[in-house]
């Protein structure tokens, strides 16, 4: 039912082999879903504003740099028994003042840490919706293949049925039949149409799907992942390689580091802050006898928080709660992938083993059918048999289409359950994404208002 022609993978894991150029592969499917899917984009997006902490941290170690104008206008009239008098001046002030921070007690030191662990943790999520994405693609690849097959086998049994449909008509119009086997066949037929119709509908369904995750238009796929070659052995293997690789443990890791990072920046409020600044000023007609006067000054700003009000204690004791929130959590996440792992590895061989028992059903249906029909034709057996043979051979094809979809699905989920569902371990022809480029860009970016891409 299933073509599986294997391409050249990078992996060790998978096998060379030449696709047909009319057809639409899973890996080219897949590496469609890497460029294009929207849910990826945006999660990549999201990274790349989390990347913009970094230098919102940095800029706490940076100077300030502000220039002030002020300009008025004054005018004063004296009224005396000698006579009156009046003036009018324009008094400005122009002035520019600079601000070193120097110490403020480690609280940008560790929110630059703060920052750096944040965006280690959303790059991991940034893996494991790779991971998701990819297995939906997968997914949808595998369903549209197992719905157009069903397609074909209830097309099939509607030829099947009308066939036996005429051939009770003529028996009965031979007078070697009745009206009861001519209604039976019709029946089955009518109830065949129905079945075939609610196929059509989910095959129609499943392509949606499928260019809903990978952009492309369903034309004849081909599977060609070998998903067999690219798991672990044994469910211990399984376990131990999702526990030490996984991107949502390893961010819910670095989510402890960041929580860690905002109780100690927390903590640096309560100590003293230390500031250089300077100031430089002009000012003009400020009085009639002065034209200009102009001044300069630099000091140090010292300030010792004695009484906060409690705000900054009860902010420390939050994060810590936070703090202690996080590493609850990644407890959750390693149970979490291990019972995904485990089931995803049991489901998988429940699959396999549920395809030799499939086909054995199929093979077996189909030779109850032949010698039913043969039967039929010595008067041994009725119509009725006949529909009743031909109604199980069907359902144990469709049975054989399921096992082999579930077998697929199982092989992608367990991949995905041990965190190795990504564009690199299956060596897919495109231009990976690497979030480290956008990071260093704006790293250590001390001005302009336009992204890296030019926005």
């Amino acid at each position: 039912m299933r073509s599986l022609l294997y391409m050249g993978l990078v992996s060790a894991a998978l096998v060379a082999a030449v696709v047909p150029a009319s057809a639409q592969s899973l890996t080219g499917a897949l590496a469609s879903t890497y460029s294009v899917n929207p849910e990826l984009n945006s999660a990549r997006s999201q990274l790349r504003s989390i990347d913009e902490g970094i230098s919102i941290a940095r800029a706490g170690n940076r100077p300030t740099l502000s220039a002030g104008l002020d300009q008025s206008f004054a005018t004063s009239r004296t009224i005396a028994n000698s006579g009156n008098s009046g003036s009018s001046s324009l008094p400005t002030a122009v002035s520019v003042t600079l601000t070193q921070p120097l110490f403020q007690g480690f609280t940008v030191r560790n929110s630059i840490r703060q920052a750096e662990s944040a965006v280690k943790a959303q790059r991991a999520s940034l893996e494991n919706t790779e991971q998701s994405v990819l297995l939906a693609a997968a997914t949808a690849f595998e369903d549209v293949i197992q719905d157009r097959e069903i397609v074909r086998l209830r097309r099939s049994d509607i030829r099947f049925l009308n066939e036996q449909v005429q051939a009770a008509q003529d028996r009965f119009e031979v007078g070697e039949g009745t009206r009861t086997d001519v209604s039976q066949a019709e029946a089955r037929r009518a109830e065949a149409q129905s079945l075939l119709n609610f196929a059509i509908a989910n095959a129609e369904i499943s392509e949606a799907s499928f260019f809903q995750e990978t952009g492309l238009r369903a034309g004849t796929l081909v599977d060609d992942v070998p998903i067999d070659r690219l798991l672990p052995k044994s469910v211990d293997a399984a376990v131990a390689l999702g526990q030490r690789i996984h991107p949502a443990i390893i961010a819910a890791l670095f989510d402890v580091d960041t929580a860690m990072f905002n109780v100690k920046a927390i903590e640096g409020t309560l100590l003293p802050s230390l500031n250089l600044s300077a100031s430089a000023s002009s000012s003009f007609n400020q009085t009639s006898a002065t034209e200009q006067q102009d001044s300069a000054t630099v000091g140090l700003s010292l300030t010792i928080p004695i009484y906060q009000g409690g705000l900054a204690s009860a902010q420390v004791r939050q994060a810590k709660e936070d703090l202690g929130t996080s590493r609850i959590q990644v407890d959750l996440t390693r149970d979490a992938v291990r019972q995904n792992t485990v089931a995803s590895f049991a489901s998988y061989v429940a699959s396999v083993r549920s395809i030799q028992s499939a086909r054995t059903s199929v093979f077996a249906a189909r030779l109850a059918l032949d010698g039913v029909i043969e039967e039929q034709r010595v008067g041994q057996r009725t119509t009725l048999d006949v529909l009743d043979a031909q109604s199980e051979l069907v359902a144990a094809q469709i049975t054989l289409v399921s096992a082999e979809r579930d077998k697929d699905v199982t092989g992608f989920q367990l991949l995905s359950a041990i965190g190795q569902l990504s564009a690199r371990r299956l060596g897919l022809n495109v231009q990976l994404y690497n979030p480290k480029e956008h990071t260093d860009a704006v790293r250590d970016k001390w001005f302009g208002l336009r992204t890296p891409d030019g926005r």
